[in-house]
């Protein structure tokens, strides 16, 4: 069943006429329950999509020769698989760090320069709190649900001109994850 959270945020109004491209060059991770539930709905929906997901350090989905994600569709400008999206996509301007020598999870949101839902959100602080608690949620399933090689390698991957909106403790079940690694 899609998870559909899409009353609770604002992004695609915004997203539509912004020139900027989230979805190039992102290769937003997958957890082993986020492809199967985006495979599910490929079955449903029948958009032929061969091979959709990559496996390097983590898995991500696929992307074309340009770099865009093959969930993109350029003409619409809309993704295939909007409904069960990728936790990372859901999340928009937010982005996260793991801090483990302090064992918190620090939250980020990317500027108005190279998000424009970022500058929306940053102007309305009741939806700024609406869109957080569902990029939260979303970000910290994703955090939870990765296995720790994966988790090590996003961690890696330099998150330019963001700014730290807060940090909170990171769950016990992390914690004991990397213990054991």
């Amino acid at each position: 069943m899609p998870e559909n959270n899409d009353k609770r945020t604002c992004a695609f109004e915004v997203c539509q006429t912004c020139t900027s491209i989230c979805c190039q060059d992102a290769k937003p991770p997958l957890t082993l329950k986020r492809q199967k539930i985006i495979k599910n709905y490929l079955k449903k929906q029948k958009p032929h999509v061969e091979n959709p997901f990559v496996q390097q350090q983590y898995c991500f989905p696929a992307v074309d020769k340009l770099g865009f994600c093959l969930f993109f569709n350029k003409e619409t400008g809309k993704c295939l698989v909007h409904l069960v999206k990728p936790e990372t996509c859901r999340a928009g301007p937010f982005t996260f760090d793991v801090n483990f020598q302090t064992g918190k999870v620090e939250w980020y949101l990317k500027t108005p320069a190279i998000c424009a839902l970022a500058g929306v959100l940053r102007e309305n602080p009741d939806l700024l709190r609406v869109h957080f608690e569902v990029a939260r949620e979303q970000l910290m399933n994703l955090i939870c649900d990765l296995d720790g090689e994966a988790l090590r390698a996003i961690l890696r991957i330099e998150e330019p001109q963001t700014v730290k909106m807060g940090e909170e403790n990171l769950p016990r079940e992390v914690t004991e994850k990397f213990e054991r690694e």
